[in-house]
């Protein structure tokens, strides 16, 4: 995407499918996964938007563990204190899922087409003989089912 300011310039703002909208707010979900990384138990993220009833978009976050038997509602909760600190309650967390890993291509580039379309419900439709583990699509898929 890129906006226009009034005298011309145009800024470069990233990709569109990267930026979630709540509450009318913008906000790139590099920022918000750049926030959650701050927290010591938090490996690896991804953060999607989620569709939401009274603000079109909330945040959902995919969380990868140091220590997987540190997945905890207070970690939830201490997470959103972090992004809180970091951002502004305006990009607190509405949802979140442990997970063993996030889709990733060979190369290391999350597919986050895939985790929009499982937290959304939808059928995967998206082509993953490119991922490095097909298999964790169904099993993020039944975590976030479950939760």
């Amino acid at each position: 995407g890129a906006m226009m300011d009034e005298d011309g310039y145009i800024t470069i703002t990233g990709r569109t499918d990267d930026v979630i909208n709540v509450s009318g707010h913008r906000m790139g979900t590099a920022e918000v996964e750049a926030a959650i990384k701050k927290h010591d138990a938090v490996a690896a993220v991804a953060v999607v938007g989620k569709p939401h009833e009274i603000k079109g978009e909330g945040i959902f976050a995919y969380l990868v563990l140091k220590n997987p038997d540190d997945a905890s509602d207070e970690l939830k909760v201490a997470i959103n204190q972090v992004i809180k600190k970091e951002i502004g309650a305006i990009a607190l967390c509405d949802a979140m899922a442990f997970v063993p890993d996030v889709p990733k291509t060979r190369s290391g580039k999350i597919m986050r087409r895939i985790l929009r379309s499982i937290v959304k419900g939808e059928a995967i439709t998206q082509d993953t003989s490119t991922l490095e583990d097909p298999s964790i699509v169904g099993i993020i898929e039944k975590i976030v089912k479950e939760a």
